[in-house]
């Protein structure tokens, strides 16, 4: 584990605002430099991994701790960090809750990347997952990506949550329009969208038009919506903090494409996973043996 130098907040290209008047940057250039500092931009990468991971449990002899299940050679957990090194981000705070101790020594073993790592307890983790968020609370100032420790993402995904600024006191879901290729839509989180904004979101909605891929771009305000809902319930989901911001107009979805992620939540899941990844892997070796070919023509 690396540490990094903070960005200096409100720094810009030459030291300074946008010049004014004739110098004034083109429209096209104002947009090549609203991506840059986009691309720019560091923030802190927020892992759910605080469950039981039952339905999980024993997929590979020896393990039982899902955040540590091997997918093609690489534990969950390590996935999930290397795609948040990818998503632009610099520090991570891991929120642990089931057998957290055993967790937090294994992940400090086997990760040597670039992100600062942190680590929060949920002892309450036999409540539902928005509680798991709050728990990280302390160590999120400013706009963080927040991700499931069971998810895997490709990098097309990541770099859309690099890129993607959320509403102002609100959040972004990213999310998938390729129904036909939900391995398991039972399990699946729905979401209706309309013009960019949630309508409704949860898994037993009946008229849902994309689907909730667990990665999300946040602002505070995430935090401040789930705070209110526990504070009225007692426990507060994740989809009701997005269900909150939706009806406040704060809640975006942003669509991932192309882009690949797989839920391992299951040992079904986990070799459909699998296969997907190993087939990727065997395609981009043949490509850099095609080029190596082509290279020495």
């Amino acid at each position: 584990m690396k540490r990094h130098h903070e960005p200096k907040s409100g720094s810009s290209i030459n030291g300074g605002a946008l010049p004014q008047g004739d110098g004034a940057a083109l429209p096209e250039e104002r947009v090549e430099l609203g991506r840059r500092r986009r691309s720019e931009r560091r923030r802190t990468g927020v892992i759910l991994a605080a469950g039981f991971g039952s339905r999980l449990a024993d997929a590979r002899e020896g393990n039982d701790l899902k955040p540590l299940t091997p997918v093609a050679g690489k534990p969950l957990i390590l996935r999930t960090l290397e795609s948040l090194e990818k998503a632009g981000c610099d520090r991570v705070v891991i929120v642990l809750g089931y057998c957290s101790h055993t967790h937090r020594e294994a992940i400090e073993e086997f990760y040597n990347g670039p992100l600062t790592l942190h680590f929060a307890v949920n002892d309450r983790y036999d409540l539902a997952n928005g509680i798991s968020v709050l728990s990280a609370r302390e160590f999120v100032r400013d706009e963080f990506i927040l991700v499931m420790a069971d998810h895997i993402l490709g990098p097309v995904v990541s770099e859309r949550a690099r890129l993607h600024l959320p509403p102002e006191g609100g959040a972004t879901l990213l999310v998938d329009y390729k129904l036909d290729s939900i391995f398991d839509m039972d399990d699946a989180t729905k979401v209706r969208e309309k013009n960019g904004r949630i309508v409704s979101i949860g898994k037993q909605i009946d008229d849902y038009n994309c689907i909730d891929t667990g990665v999300f771009v946040c602002t505070p305000g995430l935090m401040d919506a789930l705070q209110h809902v526990y504070e009225e319930k007692g426990d507060a989901s994740l989809s009701d903090g997005v269900q909150l911001l939706s009806e406040r107009g704060l809640m975006n979805t942003l669509d991932i494409g192309e882009g690949f992620w797989q839920d391992v939540d299951t040992p079904e899941m986990l070799a459909y996973a699998e296969q997907v990844l190993e087939s990727d892997e065997q395609t981009s070796a043949l490509g850099s043996q095609i080029a190596a070919a082509a290279d020495q023509a």
